[in-house]
């Protein structure tokens, strides 16, 4: 039990921690990217003002001087374009060039060749000597070298972020289990000391018990009143043997281990209750079935197991009224098999059937109808088939039924096929 919330405590902080480093790395992201692309785009924009400023008007084209610095280009992976003011190309120069149309405003221009992105923006060139536009520069870069440091950046962080969460797990680890070290003393203090008071209640109560049948023995010496009063007292330690032989099988359930693995047949068990309980079944005018499909066999303990179907069959005959039905069913799945117990009865409402499993707990419609019991018997079914490995599940609706289903590993099944009705 602890250990899983162990593991749902460090997973939750595992996902938080997680959440809180990727919205980190992508703010980083973020901030990077936009630091690193107005650079570019402030180069650009400085690269294309230096060629307008450079450029002058021959023969009614803009053209460049002949000691504009080309290496320039080539090395920061630069080109220049100039076009006239009838958007015609006139001359160009650089490698990373852009091969898109002349653009209606000046806004900045992307386009992707293969594998390399380019940018590019486009100034206007004005004559200085009477001020009139004589043609147009558009500068254009590649954008290799920025998607490569975006690339190492993206891997930088992906690799920090997942060294970071394991070694964040490996503290994790420790830190949930020195959170759950004293909740797990107190736990077990707890059972112990249930487990020792009904240990030490069950004297009294037998001693109680024995001397309330001895007087019931002898009633000559007593009035008529004092005999129900002995009746009631006699009832009434039964129902607290009965809570104590609970209680100290609930404190011990958890360390309870099954001490020598024997191969089981459900299917005789789930025959042989059905027998015992069908006259239970007649004297309530229930109609009690068992369709046991083919031996399925479990290793486990009888004694353990046979107490799980005890409670779920004397739970389902409980709740069930006059002409109901209570039907048990195996059904072999992959290499698991599936017990279920299905009655007609007065059922769960949905908001209690996470709650069906908890000690001591039942709901309002079955305090009113059944006055004996003290609601343990399904929190020890289930721990009883945790202890075999396997898991009990519920499904209900009021006034229509429910369904307690049990799941166990199978260790192997014959053909064969039997009916109890």
């Amino acid at each position: 039990m602890f250990q899983k919330t162990r593991y749902q405590l460090l997973l939750s902080y595992l996902v938080v921690f997680a959440s809180l480093l990727g919205i980190f790395a992508l703010a980083v992201r973020v901030v990077f990217i936009r630091s690193l692309s107005q650079r570019l785009t402030e180069n650009l924009m400085i690269s294309g003002q230096n060629s307008v400023a450079d450029a002058e008007l021959k023969n009614g084209r803009p053209q460049l001087e002949n000691d504009f610095p080309i290496q320039e280009l080539i090395t920061y992976h630069q080109a220049l374009q100039w076009y006239d003011i009838q958007h015609r190309l006139v001359g160009q120069q650089g490698k990373d060039i852009l091969t898109l149309p002349f653009p209606s405003n000046q806004t900045m221009q992307f386009q992707k060749i293969g594998k390399v992105r380019l940018q590019g923006i486009t100034l206007p060139v004005i004559d200085n000597d009477n001020g009139r536009l004589i043609g147009y520069v558009r500068a254009s870069q590649s954008l290799k070298e920025f998607d490569e440091t975006l690339a190492e950046l993206d891997w930088g962080l992906g690799i920090g972020v997942v060294i970071t969460l394991v070694l964040s797990s490996v503290g994790g680890v420790w830190l949930t289990r020195k959170a759950m070290q004293p909740i797990e003393r107190s736990f077990q203090r707890l059972k112990q000391f249930t487990g020792d008071a009904s240990h030490e209640l069950r004297t009294p109560l037998m001693a109680i018990t024995a001397n309330v049948e001895v007087a019931l023995e002898y009633p000559e010496g007593m009035r008529s009143t004092d005999a129900k009063k002995f009746q009631a007292i006699a009832s009434a330690a039964d129902q607290m043997i009965c809570l104590t032989e609970d209680l100290l099988l609930l404190a011990r359930s958890d360390q309870i281990k099954i001490s020598k693995q024997k191969i089981v047949n459900l299917a005789e068990i789930l025959h042989q209750l059905a027998h015992l309980y069908q006259p239970q079944a007649d004297a309530k005018e229930i109609k009690l079935t068992a369709k046991l499909s083919e031996p399925l066999y479990v290793l486990g303990d009888s004694v353990q197991l046979t107490r799980v179907f005890v409670n779920l069959i004397e739970n389902a005959l409980q709740y069930t009224k006059a002409t109901g039905t209570v039907e048990i069913q195996t059904n072999l799945v992959a290499q698991q098999v599936y017990v279920s117990v299905k009655d007609t009865g007065i059922g769960i409402a949905l908001e209690h059937l996470q709650q069906v499993f908890e000690r001591f707990w039942r709901a309002d419609e079955a305090r009113s109808y059944r006055s004996r019991g003290f609601g343990l018997g399904l929190a020890i079914a289930q721990s009883l088939v945790q202890n075999h490995g396997g898991t009990l599940t519920v499904t209900s609706q009021l006034e229509i039924g429910s369904c307690f289903t049990v799941c166990l590993p199978v260790h192997y099944s014959g053909s064969y096929s039997r009916e109890v009705d």
